[in-house]
């Protein structure tokens, strides 16, 4: 059995502000609950509809009804079953190989997706301006896959800590070097802006080399990318541009 305070306080984990103050998040769905009980994440508790073989101690497995397990879910549709972890603690950022730098992205399908297009292309650090979505939202956590667990992920002031990375800085803007034209591309920090904005003045001051990804077709008339889907040609050119150098 499941108590009240118990879906109270598994539902609070919906903010951020009590995410912070238990350090706990929710996962929802076999595929990502079995994606961080083989990581470095700690579970605190696992909720199940049916009998499910995750290979948890019993005592830390609670069988619920479809009801209550509806009350405590995040999603839409709910899973039958729901894990609540422990948060990590994030690591240094290893600016030797590519770093993701987010400004200020909102949408949490939008960081999920870019989590897991680093965990894709092998960029294990992505450092977010204190505004970004917080990485362990349900719906971020859900859009990653599991890739949470294999990023590392840091909230900081980023103008701060861009101003003593000593790599070359790029910038994602509309008049930038067109990205398959480029030379000498080193590895460094690749910098994602806001979905309605873009990078802001402060941070954009600190750019090295401006970039873009260029349209094609007579119209031309589309006015900007998805930031995840951005990200995801930008990986994928960098990593085949550094590739092709070496």
């Amino acid at each position: 059995m499941v108590t009240k305070n118990q879906i109270k306080r598994i539902k609070s984990l919906h903010q951020k502000k009590y995410r912070k103050e238990h350090q706990l998040f929710i996962a929802e769905g076999i595929k990502v609950i079995q994606e961080l009980l083989q990581s470095s994440f700690v579970l605190d508790h696992l909720y199940v509809t049916n009998e499910m073989d995750f290979g948890v101690p019993t005592h830390q497995v609670t069988r619920v009804s479809a009801d209550d397990l509806k009350k405590m879910s995040a999603l839409t549709t709910t899973p039958n079953c729901l894990a609540v972890f422990h948060c990590l603690e994030s690591k240094t950022i290893d600016f030797s190989d590519w770093v993701v730098a987010l400004d200020d992205i909102r949408d949490p399908g939008n960081l999920g997706t870019i989590i897991r297009l680093c965990d894709w292309f092998g960029i294990s650090h992505i450092v977010c301006s204190s505004e970004t979505v917080d990485c362990y939202n349900p719906k971020v956590i859900q859009a990653t896959m599991g890739s949470v667990s294999r990023v590392n992920i840091v909230y900081t002031d980023l103008a701060e800590l861009l101003q003593t990375a000593e790599v070359p800085l790029y910038g994602t803007f509309l008049g930038g070097e067109n990205i398959y034209e480029m030379k000498e591309v080193k590895p460094g920090v690749i910098l994602m802006g806001n979905e309605a904005n873009g990078i802001s003045a402060e941070i954009e001051a600190l750019i090295s080399r401006k970039i873009t990804i260029p349209r094609f077709g007579n119209l031309q008339q589309t006015e900007s990318l998805n930031v995840a889907m951005a990200t995801s040609i930008v990986l994928s050119e960098f990593r085949r541009s550094v590739f092709n150098v070496q």
